[in-house]
């Protein structure tokens, strides 16, 4: 169709209604012009104008081939019948109210999971040009120490390199509420993130409001400075542009905020999701920071065209040529850079958990088409009768399945709608969950890309709903079906067969939905049985640092002490405790030593390298973590003191097997140290992660203060000490911030959080699996029923007992149940084994889940039976029997 033939047919499409009394005024003439003829050649008036509309033809047709010619026809009938289907089903409300639900309910399902896909899979990052950045971190070990660089050796990456456009980096040994803000307002205690100065224009990151980091502020010694994370920006100052060039007292020094960041960019959940980040502040490059260690996760942006590969093999040569050790004033530790891509390491941890809840919503969107699609099939078997008479009027059987589509496509255009509501509130939801491990949560939303597969999935949706019954609408044109309805018929053998077979379907799917379902879920119960190794009865936990500009190491002791005093002194308290590393916390101050032993060489022992905690004398009894032998640090064991140490059992069984450690000496850190107790093993990473190899030191050692809890067991639930806790630490310390109370059930559910959503969501989707295709087996049974009902009625006048009756409807039930059931549990077998990594503590093939699968669902499926067949034994023959 040419444009000007388009703007024609546009015009005259406006015009239809004048253009269409025009015509029919012409044809009119017409034949009154030839009936006029007809009769002067001697024929009647009426004879006349009989032949002459003979001779025209029908004007129906001629007018319906000129609206044709002059308008849309394909656009003018969908419209005819998408209002029809809305009559249609107007009339039906009960069952369009059904089906919309039942729609709508699994399209907001899927479109919710779609959008967690979308922001953690496939929607690029928020930062410039995301495919090109890479992730680079040391070696593949989990051990934080080993993963992050050393200031030495990011320097020669960047001016070796020739690969990357630049590399930067931050440190992430920093923990939530590290650092006190004081001065204007309550005192609160907030999380900084120290970055390199390249760190922010590497990814892109303009800022709303100041500048970034210069080099003259990435300077050791140089005037602090601090730029401000957007949420913390808004919460704390209120959106305040004049916030930029003030002063703020952070840990008592005064810091001069030079910028904000945009709320497009998130720093932790991009980088360390679960974990705050308040504000920034430089890090500086510098011998000082170098001789640290590894501190530095990096992330490096490719120049154009240079591949993963070749950015590997460089940065694995250029490492290779840098000395280990030390050289002159210089130590270096040695690297072995793993590149790979940024958005791997931000959500590729969380692939298979996704592919796990895109197939439990694909499964879940089976039974909804399946459901929907007997309700419609039900439907046009009811309509039968009409559609028989449409089809003797003349309608085509193309119309009729056209008809049927456009139906089901208006259903689910309110299904659609229904599913976005669904899907805007739990992505709404979703979007707000904080301290979690997952990544990007808060970018998950209903936008246009969302809206895009909404949209497709409606179109999908509505053809599957209604292929079915459009079939079925096609068979009841041919003439036959109007004589078989004149005869009573039942809908025909292959309508009731389609609508057995889809129940069928319903129950296999729905097998498989509640094996995953159960797997997960037994798997969470075993996680939940873990014993952790420590209580979380009563326990809370507040970050009390001593940080202090210029403080020695015995002042900061003293302002601890005065801390814990102050708090053991409440009545409700039963013990107090100082850690530097909380059990299944944050994770930020863990580090990993080295450790040697008289009775084992160094290469025997570099595999080990425990987990390093520093705690206190109470710590042990707070926890009420058990000492297997010797004893629990002392008061006496201060700075200056004989060097002292505690291992857990697991370490002691890898230094000294079979023999009592008690008394024998390790060297941690550089010092030599006597071990005086074996500590029981804690789960410090998660519940469902083995306990690790643990040394204990005491608070008191040499920079141990960086980062302290201070743990307190109550006598009394936590809301009612937390009070009392808060009011005493003020008296104590009037500026120390007391907000951020955590108890240890809270830390427990923070890591178990993302296992925890698998599970709620795939056992939601098996819920809703099972209510379907009960549903689906109910329908089916009771529209059987319905249809027999004179033939049952004659089995009970010839003799047959309403036990009996029933009996046959449950059997027939059983029958579909079983033919289910079949498919569904080979097809169960070989999809659990996709949740393999998700699983703890049960195989994919766990005998108890499928017992209990087959348990439910053959209660399910009873109940489904068993209504019609009860119904069908009060039928009353008399009544049944009577001619309507």
């Amino acid at each position: 169709m040419t444009l000007r033939e388009f703007l024609g047919r546009l015009a005259a499409w406006y015009r239809r209604d004048a253009l269409d009394r025009d015509l029919a005024a012409d044809l009119e003439a017409h034949v009154e012009l030839l009936a006029r003829e007809l009769e002067a050649g001697g024929l009647s008036r009426a004879a006349a104008r009989t032949a002459a509309r003979r001779q025209v033809g029908n004007l129906t047709g001629l007018r319906e081939r000129s609206r044709d010619a002059w308008g849309f026809p394909g656009f003018e009938a969908l419209v005819r019948d998408v209002r029809f289907a809305a009559r249609r089903l107007r009339r039906d409300a009960g069952m369009t109210f059904f089906a919309i639900v039942i729609g709508g309910l699994g399209i907001g399902a899927s479109t919710t999971v779609f959008s967690l896909c979308d922001a953690l899979l496939l929607r690029p990052l928020p930062v410039r040009e995301p495919e090109r950045l890479v992730w680079i971190s040391n070696g593949t070990s989990e051990n934080l120490s080993e993963q992050t660089a050393q200031v030495a050796n990011l320097e020669a990456m960047v001016e070796r390199g020739r690969s990357f456009e630049g590399i930067a980096g931050f440190s992430p040994f920093y923990g939530p509420g590290d650092i006190r803000l004081t001065g204007d307002g309550e005192p609160e205690r907030v999380t900084g993130v120290p970055v390199t100065q390249t760190f922010f224009p590497l990814l892109g990151i303009r800022p709303e409001a100041g500048r970034l980091f210069d080099q003259d502020e990435a300077r050791d010694g140089a005037p602090r400075t601090a730029m401000l994370g957007h949420r913390f920006w808004v919460r704390r100052f209120g959106r305040d542009p004049g916030v930029v060039g003030r002063t703020i007292t952070l840990d008592g020094v005064p810091v001069r905020v030079i910028g904000v960041l945009p709320a497009s960019f998130d720093f932790e959940q991009l980088f360390t999701p679960g974990r705050t980040a308040d504000l920034f502040t430089p890090y500086p490059l510098s011998p000082e920071t170098n001789r640290r260690g590894n501190t530095l996760a990096l992330v490096g942006r490719l120049k154009p065209g240079v591949t993963l590969d070749a950015a590997q093999a460089e940065l694995t040569a250029i490492t290779a040529r840098l000395p280990a050790g030390r050289t002159g004033d210089t130590w270096r530790n040695a690297m072995t850079p793993v590149v790979g891509p940024l958005r791997d390491h931000v959500s590729g941890r969380f692939t298979s958990a996704l592919y796990v809840l895109a197939g439990a919503v694909a499964f879940l969107m089976l039974l909804v088409y399946g459901n929907v699609a007997n309700l419609l099939l039900v439907r046009a078997s009811v309509r039968r009768k009409e559609m028989a008479l449409r089809a003797a009027l003349g309608a085509s059987g193309r119309h009729l399945r056209r008809q049927m589509l456009a139906e089901s496509l208006v259903l689910c255009a309110g299904a659609a709608a229904l599913g976005i509501v669904v899907a805007v509130g739990a992505t709404s939801l979703v979007s707000r969950l904080q301290d979690t491990s997952i990544p990007l949560l808060s970018a998950v939303r209903v936008d246009g890309g969302v809206l895009a597969f909404t949209i497709a999935l409606t179109l999908v949706t509505g053809i599957g709903f209604g292929i079915l019954p459009a079939l079925q609408a096609a068979g009841l044109a041919r003439p036959a079906a109007l004589a078989d309805e004149s005869r009573g018929s039942t809908g025909g053998l292959w309508s009731g067969k389609i609508r057995r077979a889809v129940a069928v379907g319903e129950v296999a799917l729905v097998c498989v939905l509640l094996a995953g379902a159960g797997l997960l879920l037994r798997s969470f119960t075993r996680v939940l049985d873990v014993q952790p190794g420590f209580t979380t009865d009563n326990v809370i936990a507040l970050r009390v640092d001593p940080v202090r500009e210029g403080s020695t190491t015995r002042e900061r002791r003293a302002y601890l002490d005065q801390l814990v005093r102050a708090v053991r002194g409440l009545p409700q308290v039963a013990a107090t405790g100082l850690t530097d590393a909380l059990p299944l916390g944050d994770n930020s101050g863990w580090r990993r030593w080295s450790v040697q032993t008289p009775e084992l060489p160094r290469e025997e022992t570099r595999e080990i390298e425990p987990l390093v905690r520093m705690v206190d004398a109470g710590y042990f009894a707070t926890l009420r973590i058990p000492l297997r032998s010797g004893r629990a640090f002392t008061d006496a064991d201060v700075p200056g003191s004989e060097p002292v140490i505690i291992v857990n059992e697991r370490l002691a069984d890898a230094l000294w097997p079979g023999a009592d450690p008690i008394g024998r000496t390790l060297t941690a850190g550089g010092t030599e140290r006597r071990v005086v107790g074996v500590a029981a093993a804690t789960r410090y990473f998660s519940l469902d992660r083995p306990a690790e190899p643990e040394m204990y030191m005491p608070v008191g050692h040499p920079g141990g203060f960086s980062s302290v809890d201070l743990v307190v067991r109550g006598e009394v639930p936590p809301a009612t000490l937390i009070t009392d806790m808060r009011a005493a630490l003020r008296r104590a310390d009037p500026s120390l911030p007391t907000a951020n109370v955590r108890t240890m059930e809270q830390l427990v559910d923070h890591s178990l959080f993302a296992r925890r959503f698998v599970v709620l969501l795939v056992g939601a989707f098996g819920v809703f699996g099972l209510l379907l295709a009960a549903l689906g087996l109910y329908a089916v049974i009771s529209y059987s029923v319905s249809q027999r009902t004179q033939e049952i009625a004659i089995r009970m006048a010839l003799g047959a007992s309403a036990g009996g009756v029933a009996a046959r409807i449950l059997r027939e039930t059983g029958r579909l149940a079983v033919a289910g059931v079949a498919i569904g549990l080979p097809l169960s077998l070989a999809t659990t084994r996709a949740l393999r990594g998700l699983l703890f503590g049960v195989v994919p093939t766990d005998p108890v889940t499928f017992a209990a699968v087959l348990a439910v669902l053959g209660g399910v499926v009873a109940l489904a039976g068993y209504l019609p067949a009860r119904r069908a034994t009060q039928v009353d023959p008399g009544i049944a029997l009577k001619p309507h």
